[in-house]
């Protein structure tokens, strides 16, 4: 069986220049972190607050721990000492808390803006509708000055069918591309769209993922 260190290696070396790895570390013990990250990782990607929480105090502190599941309101606080990105934006009441709970410990975090287009209800995210509005109010980026909107993130439908993902996938690009143009126009940061995971990244990148969250393709199942 490949140790994580060589699952690591096998998907490093199929990414193209540009996009970045998000090795998502949910379920899986700080043990295996740890191998990943002698292994040159450093983004890893948590889907439960009080996973991160507990796991980021025993990791080195160079780790840029990216918050990629829905993220309650009650528990942004505890999430703000440790997270570098919080991907899952998924609303603009969100935005303006992580805002206030960034400023109250005065750092900086960034963000990415959560579209929702698969077919799952179940699954969290601004409509492109819904996203392109508050762009154009001004919602997403006036008064925000400890939070940075670096980009959008999504996530495909779960199917098999690899030409449907590929339609959401390239829906997500020109929402991306059509803030880029307009409401982000002149932002530095605005540079990301994260898309795609263990079985569809190789999908995403064709759409222009830069970053791309995969877990199973590393550490195999989860382990509790």
């Amino acid at each position: 069986m490949p140790s994580i260190q060589e699952n690591l290696e096998k998907v490093v070396a199929l990414l193209p220049e540009g996009v970045q790895l998000v090795a998502v570390s949910k379920f899986h013990p700080v043990e295996e972190l740890a191998e990943a990250y002698a292994a040159g990782q450093r983004l890893f990607g948590e889907n439960r607050a009080q996973e991160l929480v507990a796991k980021a105090p025993q990791l080195p502190a160079d780790i840029r721990w990216h918050f990629i599941g829905h993220l309650q309101k009650n528990k942004v606080r505890s999430i703000m000492p440790y997270v570098t990105v919080i991907e899952s934006v998924d609303s603009v009441q969100l935005l303006q808390l992580i805002e206030k709970e960034a400023a109250r410990i005065d750092r900086n975090v960034e963000v990415l803006l959560q579209l929702h287009v698969a077919q799952e209800e179940t699954k969290s995210g601004f409509s492109v509708d819904e996203v392109l509005e508050a762009a154009e109010a001004g919602l997403l980026t006036e008064n925000l000055p400890h939070v940075r909107v670096c980009g959008v993130m999504a996530m495909a439908s779960l199917t098999d069918d690899m030409e449907q993902v590929a339609r959401e996938f390239d829906l997500v690009r020109r929402t991306y591309l059509t803030l880029k143009d307009g409401a982000f126009d002149e932002s530095e940061d605005f540079n990301h769209l994260s898309m795609g995971m263990s079985d569809d990244w190789q999908v995403a990148v064709k759409y222009g993922a830069t970053l791309v969250r995969i877990g199973t393709a590393i550490f195999g199942s989860r382990n509790y």
